[in-house]
């Protein structure tokens, strides 16, 4: 799966691009499959109680995706993470 990282994100993965091992499921999968390949990035992502943080958006193939979406292995994931400050 390729996926595109934005914004702080990108200090965890290095680049704006990574390719993820993913064999398909859901959006949320597809999410746990990044953090586990991009460890640093679990707190840009998640909050203190497991969730995904409200802030954080998601699109597949180019639409807004919430995520128990379906996603397929070959799909491309987005990211925008968490946005801090004000």
């Amino acid at each position: 799966m390729d996926v595109t990282i934005y914004g702080p994100l990108r200090s965890s993965t290095g680049g704006k691009r990574v390719s993820v091992d993913f064999g398909g499921g859901t959006v949320r999968d597809a999410v746990d499959a990044f953090v586990d390949a991009y460890p640093r990035a679990e707190g840009h992502l998640f909050g203190d109680d497991g969730r995904l943080a409200s802030s954080v958006r998601l699109s597949v193939d180019g639409a807004s995706a919430e995520p128990d979406d379906p996603c397929p292995a070959d799909a491309s994931l987005s990211v925008h993470p968490a946005m801090r400050g004000g």
